[in-house]
């Protein structure tokens, strides 16, 4: 068979003139490639990586013409000393598993700002209305707290609350009306206050991240969403001092206006040490459209949180916690409109803005063994909770579960005390048990 394509004569090029055509196509294609890639490397700008010279100019001017580029900012390796640090729109920080960001530990070097309507100073890392932040790589952020959180406990022990209060700490990732913030797989450890804030923020997920700090650490809560929307948190490990996470929305009698705190996922994550998945004490923006499951607690204060005050509260409602396992947790449930200690007897109080309400709210799947006290349902005497619902509930405990102005629906929910009765009811009180259908 004759072939389709005719006789052409072939083109035979010397072996040099093809070994130069691929080194010229080498050179082309290289450069664009790592243009494209854009890496900035710290170390270019005089960063030294060795844990004693502050790198935070160098680190700052790296973060700067990157982000002006488009690109990444590399650590690769060793440990660099900062203070606090600015991010930019459009920057991506990859710390490297050999890679370490440390706070300084001189307190002149954050200075007072206000943050969140009040006095504070400035965190180790923030953003303020940036957007499309990626921190990732495998590497560490740690916020060396420790002179602050000595300060702390020196107060609480002189019962000197004032200077609780007056001891302005920083907190280590803060993202201020920010929007598109994504952390991947680092180690967040150490803050002096809460670790990773966002606030006022749209679009935030934290996923396959580590975040630690002491147990007796005061106030270095987990992740704390205030007033912020579509925040997605999963396959995190939070072993902290205070809250694992604090769903918040405004400060104690705020001047207002509060944006409430919506849309929250919370799924697949362990909690170690700290006081629980907890919505509140500051509220007084609301709190709506929260979605938690999958939870493994381990040794936690609380379990299922939810407070607030009549100073600090607003619409607290569709919560769904479901799927969620508990060993050797305090207190697996505790939903109270009092905070931070319920009263023996109280009366009823005029409503104001600020009277917190808390309705709409399921607990699906739960189980927990080894508890101290079975939990609280108490709300307030001119806020009862109301629409609450507990199905597949079972807590194993050493005494039971106290409720007072709630009425809560029960489908196959049990408490089983060592000692004393399961519930103990106080004023306007009810539990409706409905039966499961076969």
């Amino acid at each position: 068979m004759e072939s389709l394509t005719p006789n052409r004569p072939r083109l035979l090029l010397p072996t040099s003139a093809i070994l130069f055509f691929l080194v010229v196509t080498a050179l082309v294609v290289i450069p664009a490639r790592a243009l494209a890639e854009n890496i900035c490397d710290p170390t270019a700008y005089g960063a030294k990586a060795d844990g004693t010279t502050k790198d935070t100019r160098a680190l700052q001017q790296a973060i700067d013409a990157c982000a002006a580029k488009g690109g990444t900012v590399r650590l690769a390796s060793g440990t660099f000393l900062i203070g606090p640090l600015t991010l930019p729109s459009h920057t991506t920080l990859d710390i490297e598993p050999g890679a370490v960001l440390l706070g300084s530990q001189d307190k002149a070097d954050y200075p007072e700002v206000t943050e969140f309507r009040e006095a504070a100073v400035q965190p180790l890392i923030g953003a303020t209305n940036a957007e499309d932040i990626t921190i990732t790589g495998g590497g560490v952020i740690d916020g060396a707290g420790q002179p602050w959180w000595q300060v702390v406990r020196d107060a609480k022990a002189a019962h000197n609350l004032k200077a609780v209060v007056a001891a302005k700490r920083p907190r280590l990732l803060v993202f201020d009306h920010c929007r598109h913030i994504h952390i991947d797989n680092v180690t967040i450890r150490n803050s002096a206050s809460w670790q990773v804030v966002p606030y006022y923020s749209d679009d935030v997920t934290i996923t396959n991240t580590r975040i630690y700090a002491p147990a007796d650490s005061p106030n270095t809560d987990g992740i704390d969403p205030f007033s912020s929307r579509h925040v997605t948190i999963s396959h995190d490990i939070i072993d902290t001092g205070d809250d694992n996470v604090a769903i918040k929305s405004g400060q104690p009698n705020s001047p207002g206006p509060d944006d409430p705190s919506t849309d929250i996922t919370v799924t697949d994550c362990n909690f170690l040490h700290g006081h629980g998945m907890s919505i509140g004490s500051e509220v007084s923006g609301g709190v709506r459209r929260v979605h938690a499951a999958r939870i493994h607690f381990q040794g936690t204060d609380n379990g299922v949180r939810v407070k607030s005050n009549r100073d600090r509260g607003n619409d607290i409602s569709d919560l769904d916690f479901r799927d969620l396992t508990m060993e050797d947790v305090k207190i697996p449930i505790l939903i109270s409109e009092y905070y931070p200690k319920i009263p023996k007897h109280d009366t009823a109080q005029p409503v104001t803005r600020f009277t917190p309400h808390f309705h709409d709210i399921s607990i699906t799947n739960l189980k927990a063994t080894g508890a101290e006290t079975a939990g609280f349902i108490v709300g307030l005497p001119e806020s009862p909770i109301s629409s609450i619902t507990l199905t597949n509930v079972y807590i194993s405990s050493q005494t039971g579960m106290t409720v007072g102005d709630a009425t809560v629906t029960a489908h196959d929910f049990t408490v089983t005390p060592q000692s004393g009765p399961p519930f103990t009811m106080l004023e306007n009180a009810k539990i409706v048990n409905v039966a499961t259908a076969n």
